[in-house]
């Protein structure tokens, strides 16, 4: 038996740049490094009317993220603090990153930046970006010049 899976070309393409961005953000990081990058999760999808980018930022204060829309791309940049550091022998495992991240996705062409709303609600910043509306072929007349 066959299973028919619909195929959505922008929601791969979301996650193939949620993939490369931890693959480049694993390439910087060192032993001994005091500051570690992180790149949180996200996750795109489209409504009829507009597109929405949800990022996982637990434990970041609303106050330290910035959100910036410019040449058809939008910018979310944070830093999430560490609280407390633990010098004890029986800390196994350490794997919440701190420290701060920006990354870019590009957004439709033609998207009215003063139309992007956001709302940060229990760790996740949702941001809701209008569809530009399609343009429409514009007819041009044809003026007949006269010869002298």
């Amino acid at each position: 038996m066959t299973t028919l899976v619909r195929w959505e070309p922008f929601r791969e393409l979301a996650q193939l740049q949620s993939e490369m961005s931890r693959f480049m953000n694993g390439l910087f990081e060192g032993p001994g490094r005091v500051t570690q990058s992180w790149v949180p999760a996200l996750d795109v999808w489209e409504t009829d009317s507009e597109v929405v980018y949800a990022f996982d930022l637990p434990g970041v204060p609303e106050d330290k993220i910035s959100i910036e829309v410019k040449d058809d791309t939008l910018t979310v940049s944070a830093e999430r603090e560490k609280t407390e550091e633990v010098k004890d022998e029986n800390f196994y495992r350490f794997e919440r990153r701190y420290g701060t991240f920006s990354r870019a996705v590009g957004l439709p062409q033609g998207v009215d930046p003063d139309k992007v709303q956001a709302r940060y609600e229990n760790g996740v910043l949702e941001i809701r970006v209008p569809k530009p509306e399609e343009q429409k072929p514009r007819k041009i007349e044809l003026t007949k010049t006269i010869e002298a």
